[in-house]
């Protein structure tokens, strides 16, 4: 299993050593790296949503993965410490980074890949809960304990997770304080997938690594219709759904790929 990694355009994210930043192929790898939780604060969720808006730019990126840094965490969300005072004003301006970076992240135009490497709780699982596909280690532990300290989810995690799992699961986990395992994360729809640890970064690199073989043009046009279900439902969608497939038409990577395909040969995108 390759996972060879290299540094990505250094000097570009210096503005937090809170987050890293390096290239695998086409991919981009986001490592959360604030130690020993990987919490989210004010710092790195301004860097997590620059990072996205400039990856959102370079073309060579077609995909992107986010881990934690160590063995044991993903993310334990936010840094306590921050509302430990009761600063209404502090709290507003942390949900709104919190939304603008996770919501930045669910709008990433290629596919973004959560690689959960242990715990994922609160705003570490809403963060998951915004790419596109969750891997996690088999030791992995996932859930929304916000209420548990009188708060409550506020990046997206009670619209995402009801959509993802069900209303009943969402209300166990928010409500109840339910933490999942691995298995019935999977079980229930709340991941994709389960690896063994320490391979949850690897496998992550792999399926991003197949993106690389779609039609970038294309991968970035079918995900938003995709996405648009959440609001609009499955029936109001097939106009848009075929006015998407005939704009295709006007990319070069669509001529591209059905006559790499009739020529039994490898496509060559141009992101174009």
């Amino acid at each position: 299993m390759s996972t060879a990694v290299e540094p990505y355009k250094p000097g570009i994210f210096d503005l937090t050593h809170k987050l890293t930043v390096e290239k695998h192929g086409h991919t981009a790898l986001i490592t959360i790296n604030h130690p020993p939780a990987n919490t989210w604060d004010r710092e790195s969720l301004i860097g997590l949503k620059l990072v996205v808006e400039h990856l959102n730019h370079d073309d060579d990126i077609y995909a992107l993965v986010i881990c934690g840094q160590g063995e044991k965490f993903f993310s334990a969300g936010a840094d306590l410490k921050l509302f430990a005072d009761g600063d209404r004003v502090r709290a507003r301006e942390m949900a709104r980074r919190f939304g603008e970076a996770f919501e930045a992240l669910r709008d990433f135009r290629g596919v973004s890949i959560a690689a959960i490497n242990g715990f994922a709780l609160g705003g570490g699982l809403e963060c998951a809960l915004a790419c596109d596909i969750r891997i996690a280690e088999r030791q992995a532990q996932l859930g929304l304990p916000e209420a548990s300290v009188g708060l409550l989810p506020c990046a997206g995690g009670t619209q995402a997770l009801a959509w993802l799992v069900g209303e009943g699961w969402a209300k166990r986990m928010i409500l109840c304080g339910e933490r999942l395992d691995a298995e019935k994360a999977l079980r229930i729809g709340l991941i994709e997938q389960i690896v063994e640890p320490g391979e949850a970064r690897g496998h992550a690199l792999l399926l991003a690594a197949r993106v690389a073989r779609q039609s970038p043009v294309a991968v970035r046009t079918i995900k938003p219709l995709i996405d648009s279900v959440r609001s609009r439902g499955p029936n109001t969608l097939g106009a848009a759904e075929r006015e998407a497939f005939i704009g295709l038409f006007e990319a070069e990577d669509t001529l591209e790929g059905v006559n790499a395909f009739l020529e039994k040969r490898e496509p060559l995108w141009r992101n174009r």
